[in-house]
């Protein structure tokens, strides 16, 4: 084997009898960190959160450092699946400018709300929907719904939860899509009673609301797609919304802190 591999029968029988160097050490330690991290993410976080977690922790390593641990480890995020539209645009209720115009930000919260709904599958075939509204401003998930109907029901909801939640001032913009559900008379009147501006993406055009389609695809990417049963649903959805996204979440447009952090820190600041 010393033949083979280059190196003298002295050196290698040194080897065998060295203590452990200070860097495997260190790998060692860090080890039980990344691991840590990354089972607190629920397995949804790759390298660059899970060196976030680390560097929260005073722990001085680099991103490449933490990347490698983790294959080593064979320890891989979700992979994010092909988003799909669940967009009824073919009626014939009046639709609203695009006022939002990829505007995807905000200089204080309530000021511009997205929203949109998406589906997914229950046992073998039966349906589930979800719409949720986010604040520009921290990407926080401030209402959600979830109904095995996709109807104006289900969107009125997630704004009534919104609007509980929040208590906007009158003046916020809301930007959709051109669906049936938020161009409906009653989504309409709801959100004209609030002072409410009405924004919508133009048809067919999914980067007009791009941070709702990136939000759809995290969620599902980090969840499933598909739940045995409502029930598992409803309580993985509220897991990961209210407890893991709002709250804990690392977002790469907050700086890699949490929507709820972003906007304790601008309270704090304010």
């Amino acid at each position: 084997m010393c033949r083979v591999l280059g190196v003298t029968p002295s050196g290698f029988y040194a080897w065998t009898t060295r203590p452990e160097s200070a860097h495997a050490q260190r790998d060692r330690h860090l080890r039980v960190l990344v691991r840590a991290a990354f089972d607190a993410s629920r397995k949804r976080y790759g390298s660059p959160r899970v060196y976030e977690d680390l560097r929260d922790l005073d722990e001085a390593t680099s991103r490449k450092r933490v990347a490698r641990l983790m294959r080593e480890d064979q320890l891989r995020a979700r992979q994010r699946k092909r988003y799909k539209t669940t967009t009824m645009s073919d009626h014939d209720q009046p639709v609203a400018a695009n006022l939002l115009d990829r505007q995807f930000s905000a200089d204080t919260p309530n000021q511009r709300w997205v929203g949109d709904t998406t589906e997914f599958v229950i046992g073998e075939s039966s349906k589930l929907y979800l719409a949720a509204i986010l604040d520009l401003f921290s990407r926080f998930v401030v209402g959600w719904a979830i109904s095995a109907v996709n109807d104006r029901h289900l969107t009125l909801k997630a704004l009534e939860m919104a609007v509980k939640r929040r208590c906007p001032e009158i003046g916020l913009m809301f930007h959709s899509d051109q669906g049936c559900t938020y161009a409906s008379e009653d989504y309409q009147v709801a959100l004209g009673a609030r002072g409410i501006m009405c924004s919508m993406s133009r048809r067919g055009n999914c980067y007009d609301n791009a941070v709702m389609e990136s939000f759809f695809s995290t969620v599902k990417s980090e969840t499933a797609d598909r739940f045995p049963s409502f029930g598992d649903a409803k309580m993985e959805l509220f897991d990961y919304i209210e407890v893991f996204y709002n709250q804990r979440r690392r977002h790469s447009t907050l700086g890699q802190i949490s929507p709820a952090a972003f906007e304790r820190r601008h309270a704090q600041a304010a």
